[in-house]
C-alpha cells in the first residue's frame, strides 16, 4: 500500500513541479550565460562578489533570510495564502533560512576543501552527487521537512510529533527528495560552475524565483507534496505556499 502510495504521489509531484522546474532551470541559465557571456551584467556579479567576499557568513545569513524567508513571505501574505500567526510565520521563515543560510555557505566551503575549486566534469559530477544524494537527501531535506511540519502544526510540537509517522518517512519524504532532485540538480550544476563568491548569490536567486513560480503555479488543491529548495530545499503546501 505504501509503496503504490509513494509511486502515485511521486508521480503527481513530479507533474506538479514539471513546469516550475523548467523555469528555474532557465533563470538559473539566463544567470550563468550572462555572467560567461554578457560582458555588460559583470558589475552586477562583482558587486554581489564583493559582498560575499566582504561579509562573508553574515551576507550568507542575511540574504538568505531574505531571498528565502521574508520576499516569498511578503507575496504569500499579500497574495492572501497565510492565515494564521502572521508574525510568527515571517519568523518562522527569517530564522530558518536565516540558518539555512549559514549551513549552505558552511557546505560550499567544504566541497571546496573536499573537491577543490576546479570546474571539470569529474570535480562537477563529485560536487553534485554529494551535495545531492548525500547532504540535501539525508540532512536538508529530513531536517526542512520537519520544519515545516512545525509550522504546519501551528508550531505545537506534541501535533508536530504526531505528524511524523511511518506514512510521513516511507511516502512524503521519498516524494520530496525525488523532486528536489528533479529541481536542483541541473541547478547546482550551474552553481558550482560560478567563482565561490557567486554561488552563494546564484544558489539565493534561484531560491527566492523557485518558491515564488511554485507559489503561482502550484494553486490548485492537491495531496501530492511539492518543494522548494536544496541543498536547500523544502515542502511547499499544496496551495503553494511553504510548509
Amino acid at each position: 500500500m505504501s509503496h503504490s502510495l509513494l509511486v502515485s504521489n511521486i508521480r503527481r509531484a513530479l507533474k506538479l513541479n514539471f513546469i516550475p522546474a523548467v523555469c528555474l532551470q532557465l533563470i538559473a541559465l539566463g544567470i550563468g550565460l550572462s555572467f560567461f557571456y554578457w560582458p555588460a551584467s559583470q558589475p552586477v556579479f562583482n558587486f554581489f562578489a564583493d559582498l560575499k567576499s566582504h561579509y562573508g557568513v553574515v551576507y550568507a545569513v542575511i540574504s538568505t533570510a531574505v531571498f528565502g524567508g521574508l520576499l516569498p513571505f511578503l507575496y504569500l501574505r499579500l497574495s492572501g495564502q497565510i492565515h494564521f500567526k502572521p508574525a510568527r510565520q515571517l519568523l518562522f521563515y527569517c530564522l530558518l533560512w536565516a540558518f539555512m543560510g549559514w549551513l549552505v555557505d558552511a557546505f560550499y566551503g567544504l566541497q571546496i576543501t573536499l573537491f577543490g575549486n576546479g570546474t571539470d566534469a569529474v570535480t562537477l559530477i563529485q560536487k553534485i552527487a554529494f551535495d545531492q544524494f548525500v547532504f540535501s537527501a539525508l540532512f536538508t531535506c529530513p531536517l526542512l521537512t520537519i520544519c515545516y511540519q512545525f509550522k504546519d502544526a501551528h508550531f505545537n510540537v506534541r501535533h508536530t510529533v504526531q505528524l511524523l509517522d511511518k506514512r510521513l518517512l516511507l511516502v512524503y519524504l521519498p516524494t520530496t527528495i525525488v523532486t528536489n532532485w528533479l529541481v536542483w540538480i541541473p541547478s547546482v550544476l550551474l552553481i558550482y560552475l560560478m567563482p565561490p563568491a557567486l554561488q552563494l548569490p546564484l544558489f539565493n536567486l534561484v531560491l527566492c524565483f523557485f518558491v515564488l513560480v511554485l507559489a503561482i503555479l502550484n494553486s490548485e488543491p492537491s495531496r501530492a507534496p511539492s518543494i522548494t529548495t536544496s541543498t536547500k530545499s523544502s515542502c511547499v503546501s499544496d496551495s503553494g505556499e511553504p510548509r
